[in-house]
């Protein structure tokens, strides 16, 4: 009677204190999900500040290598520039010494002239006497003959003489109006190259801007990351504790509940000893059941799906609209250059006629010779068609076939017709 008072008293008492431990444990886990949950954001704000810095860091290097092209370029194209403003002087010196050799060739000619007449007044405007004198004065017919055949070799000497500085000065004539023309086209390639170097600083500042902007970004980034690192630290921490404060209160229930089971059994020994020895039978009957039977599933599931990466098809320009192009192109020769024009009409320059002739097709071009040379796809001379671009240094024209061009070529001459090899080429693009 009194173990059964001290089992029923004892009961309550344990029941409590354990209650009391896992209610403890339990808030602990709370706390601990909690925190687990507050780490997992601050991985993921992490993730995300990284994945940004890593992303930022890798436009920074992608700008920091187009700076290093552009600059490339543009050191390019104002060597370029220098080279044609020292190819100028040295052509505006070749036209000075031309109209010099000119004018010298009219002043030799002139002279020469000037004696002819007074020959031919000497022996015709003062008469036919002085020719019919010198023949009366010959000793003899053989005389006479000599005297003849000496007259009209000097006419002849003086015709000749007179032709000779006549063609001279009509080459030297020739050479300064090919002299002009090389100037016009070295003029015509300044400003090209001069815009290109405009558009390249353009360009160049604002990729520079552009990785100023990005530098700020990730530095930013990477502040972020920090701050979400160090929170992630914290959060660690914070669960490492909660973690040891929980494992600690569970050792607590562990010993508790040991406890609470040394009791009962002793008390259960010394009140029930054979309800204890017919439920260890029944006990070892359900164990013995339990592992006779055994389920096991296998399923397999298989398929298989003949997959395969289909190759994407290159574009290819079509020659017909290639063409067309090209015909379009030729109706407007002769038609004026205007620097930094775009009309086809009223007048463009080099680049300005390029871009307008595809506008009109629906094509959007860049505006510059240098832009021009990256559109596209680059295909050799020999296997240039009407309708591609062919680029030259400061300079570009469309292919019309047959090695020639159409291109707004300079000043003096406008639009026109020109051998494509004409000067070296850097580069043939397809757009069509």
């Amino acid at each position: 009677m009194s173990l059964s008072i001290m089992l029923s008293v004892a009961d309550p008492v344990w029941a409590t204190s354990i209650s009391d431990l896992e209610k403890q444990k339990q808030e602990l886990e709370e706390k601990k999900r909690e925190a687990d949950a507050k780490k997992k954001e601050e991985q993921q704000r992490y993730n995300n500040a990284s994945g940004k810095a890593d992303s930022i860091q890798s436009a920074v290097d992608e700008v920091a290598e187009e700076i290093e092209e552009i600059d490339a370029a543009l050191v390019e194209t104002i060597a370029s520039v220098e080279m044609i403003e020292e190819e100028i002087e040295e052509k505006e010196e070749q036209i000075q010494e031309t109209k010099a050799d000119l004018e010298e060739a009219k002043r030799v000619e002139q002279e020469q002239y000037e004696t002819m007449k007074l020959r031919i007044q000497f022996m015709y405007e003062r008469g036919n006497s002085s020719y019919l004198e010198l023949l009366l004065a010959s000793d003899g017919m053989a005389d006479m003959l000599n005297k003849t055949e000496y007259v009209e070799r000097l006419y002849e000497y003086d015709r000749q003489l007179l032709a000779e500085y006549q063609a001279a000065r009509e080459a030297v004539e020739l050479l300064q109006e090919k002299l002009e023309e090389e100037m016009a086209e070295l003029e015509a390639q300044q400003h090209e190259l001069e815009e290109e170097r405009e558009s390249l600083e353009i360009i160049l500042n604002e990729k520079r801007s552009t990785y100023d902007n990005y530098e700020a970004q990730l530095a930013k980034a990477r502040q972020e990351a920090a701050i979400y690192k160090a929170n992630i630290k914290r959060q660690n921490d914070e669960i490492k504790k909660l973690e040891s404060q929980a494992a600690k209160k569970q050792s607590e229930i562990e010993e508790a509940k040991r406890a609470e089971e040394e009791a009962r059994k002793a008390q259960e020994l010394a009140l029930q000893r054979e309800a204890q020895e017919k439920e260890r039978r029944e006990q070892e009957s359900s164990k013995s059941s339990s592992s006779n039977s055994s389920e096991s599933s296998d399923s397999s599931s298989g398929s298989s799906s003949g997959g395969g990466y289909a190759s994407a098809s290159s574009y290819s320009g079509s020659g017909s609209k290639g063409q067309q192009i090209a015909n379009y192109a030729c109706q407007f020769i002769g038609n004026p250059y205007v620097p930094g024009g775009t009309s086809l009409t009223e007048g463009a320059d080099c680049s300005g006629f390029v871009w307008r002739v595809y506008k009109d097709f629906g094509y959007s071009l860049p505006r510059t010779s240098y832009s021009l040379r990256s559109s596209g796809s680059e295909v050799s001379y020999s296997d240039a068609k009407p309708g591609d671009i062919m680029c030259y240094a400061g300079h570009v024209g469309i292919y019309i076939g047959n090695g020639q061009i159409v291109h707004a070529s300079t000043q003096r001459t406008g639009i026109k017709i020109t051998h494509a090899t004409y000067k070296e080429i850097l580069s043939v693009r397809r757009i069509v």
